[in-house]
């Protein structure tokens, strides 16, 4: 992969991740076949910002219902990206707050 659009797919929005706004750590969706280093250099190119961690996890997909027929969701990956103490924030993440 070589485009950093392709690996970081969306913002991940909810209470819990943006609670950790305040500790400099931003969740996004990603390329299921994305690693921590991959991810790392997009996040960096994408915003300008030093990352100093990664943490990946594979989310499997929920059983949804739609009267008789019945599937799951497809899985997908998240990734929990720190930011070194001495890098701005992410404009995108600081406006909602």
């Amino acid at each position: 992969m070589t485009n950093a659009h392709e690996i970081v797919i969306r913002p991940i929005i909810t209470e819990a991740s943006m609670a950790g706004i305040a500790n400099k750590k931003y969740t996004f969706k990603v390329a299921s076949d994305a690693n921590k280093i991959e991810i790392a250099r997009a996040v960096e190119k994408l915003f300008d910002v030093k990352v100093a961690k990664v943490n990946t996890m594979n989310v499997p997909g929920r059983f949804r219902r739609q009267g008789m027929h019945a599937g799951y969701k497809p899985d997908w990956k998240k990734a929990i990206v720190t930011l070194e103490a001495d890098s701005k924030g992410i404009e995108f993440f600081e406006s909602m707050t």
